[in-house]
Order: structure tokens, then sequence, then C-alpha cells
């Protein structure tokens, strides 16, 4: 039930805009026995329908300019392979302790943005 629970808080999150990876990584690291890496697997795989369907509504609201959107995608690709290289290079612990730091400076960076 708990995991049900994770995926419905981590779905309204991601559905909001959010990112549901902030909710899904750690609750799946505290409240189960998965490793940072395999949490980290999982919120990737539960991306992809949710990146899918944004991607097609804000294609028809024609907000996505894609003369650029190449080059992020180029980047996002190559980022994301280095990404998965590191992190299973990574150990677990340290990989947390990693995410956690991120997500303070995320923290602190939205605290503080200017609109």
């Amino acid at each position: 039930m708990k995991l049900f629970i994770i995926g419905l808080l981590s779905g309204i999150i991601s559905g909001m805009g959010i990112g549901g990876g902030a909710i899904l990584i750690p609750s799946l690291v505290f409240f189960s026995s998965l490793k940072q890496q395999e949490a980290q697997g999982i919120n990737l795989i539960v991306f992809i329908p949710v990146a899918i369907v944004a991607l097609v509504i804000h294609s028809k609201e024609k907000n996505i300019d894609f003369k650029h959107a190449k080059y992020i995608i180029i980047g996002g690709v190559g980022g994301a392979i280095v990404g998965s290289i590191l992190a299973v290079k990574i150990n677990p612990i340290s990989l947390r302790k990693y995410f956690g730091f991120f997500l303070l400076l995320i923290g602190i960076f939205e605290f503080f943005k200017k609109k």
C-alpha cells in the first residue's frame, strides 16, 4: 500500500509540472528496500509516459520551438548516457548524499528565485 501512495503522490506532483522525482526517489529509498540507483531507474521509467503526454499537449498548444529543441534533445540524451554510467559506478550511499545535496540546491534556488 505504501508503494501505491508513493506512486500516487509522485504522479500528482508530476502532473503539476513540479517533478515527481523529488518525491519518488527519496520515498522509494527510505520506505522500501531499493538502492538509490534502482530508485532513480524507476523514476526514469515513470518519467517516460509523463514526458510523452506533456510533449503531445505542448506540441498541440504550439509551445515548442522545434528549431531549438534538437539541441536540447542531443544534450539531454548525452547527459543521460553520461549520468547513467556515473550512477552505476558511484557508491549508493554517496549517490544518495549527492542527490540530497542536489535537491537542497534546487530548493534554495527556487526559494530565492525572482519572478
